[in-house]
């Protein structure tokens, strides 16, 4: 793993219009980052302008929604410059980790790196060095794709500064990462109540293993009580998915990044989440050859049984 120095969040404004426009057409109008050190916790920012080839006026739909009018772009730069000045002030490609909200950020980077000779060697080193935070959020704190305001929201935050301007979008941003890294009780009981329990989560670790507990026991019994040993392969088909459902929940439960849940429960986290693997395995096994039944061993019956029925 490389020796990252520092992590850069950053965010584009796009054209856009409320009546379509292909994705591959809504060129970056404004490029907005936050540049954290990870040595003295120093915050940077940067915030540039676009002039896109469209010399269109922006729709009215598109200034609404960014807040950027037609005189901003007028005596603005072209991507190139603007993304030169970015590499200056990110100052070392390979000694930062970037971060974005959602992928979109990151395909709108290529497409127009692409679109304005961009050397594709700077454009790959940044995208081996990508991250999605908000499909990380969404796996590990959230369940669904949720807003930068909304994320915030989990945590007890307000959104600070400009909505839908890139630079307070890639802050807000940032914010939401140091809550996940920093919190991660905090982070796994926002979990517990996305993923797991419906009510309040109990305050007591005691109570809220017991309750995990009854839950994953409950879940093992959905898991196999409908189970037998052969099945036809397109009824298991149908299974995987009422089984990934399930199985999902407790990913979480069984990486265990606050330390909050028992080893007696990360256990049976592993166990749900083993079967489902071992169920994937065994099917492509079977699928591979054509099979048109399915057998599954006992031994991968036997550890949920004899969880289900304790």
């Amino acid at each position: 793993m490389a020796d990252y120095k520092q992590y850069v969040f950053f965010d584009f404004e796009m054209l856009c219009s409320d009546s379509g426009m292909a994705f591959e057409n809504m060129e970056a109008i404004r490029l907005g980052a936050v540049k954290y050190n990870l040595e003295t916790g120093e915050i940077t920012y940067f915030d540039r302008f676009i002039k896109p080839e469209n010399q269109e006026p922006l729709t009215e739909f598109c200034k609404t929604l960014t807040g950027i009018e037609d005189c901003d772009l007028i005596n603005a730069s072209g991507f190139k410059v603007v993304f030169d000045a970015f590499l200056v002030w990110v100052g070392g490609v390979k000694k930062t980790r970037y971060f974005s909200w959602s992928p979109s950020d990151l395909s709108r980077l290529k497409i127009d790196a692409t679109k304005h000779e961009i050397p594709q060697c700077t454009i790959s080193k940044i995208e081996k060095r990508y991250i999605d935070f908000q499909m990380i959020f969404k796996q590990r704190v959230s369940k669904g794709n949720v807003s930068v305001e909304d994320a915030l929201a989990l945590y007890g935050l307000q959104f600070i500064g400009e909505k839908h301007h890139p630079m307070y979008d890639a802050y807000n941003t940032l914010r939401i990462y140091l809550q996940f890294l920093n919190k991660p009780i905090q982070s796994d009981l926002i979990m517990l109540k996305q993923y797991l329990f419906e009510e309040e989560v109990p305050l007591d670790v005691k109570q809220i293993n017991e309750k995990l507990n009854d839950r994953l026991k409950q879940d093992a019994m959905l898991v196999t009580e409908p189970l037998r040993e052969v099945y036809r392969m397109r009824d298991v088909k149908k299974i995987k998915k009422t089984i990934r459902r399930i199985v999902e929940k407790y990913e979480n439960v069984l990486l265990n990044r606050s330390g909050l849940f028992t080893e007696e429960n990360v256990l049976i986290a592993g166990h749900l989440v083993s079967f489902y693997h071992d169920l994937l395995l065994t099917y492509e096994e079977h699928y591979c050859y054509s099979s048109k039944t399915i057998i599954f061993d006992e031994y991968m019956l036997q550890p949920l049984k004899q969880l289900a029925f304790k």
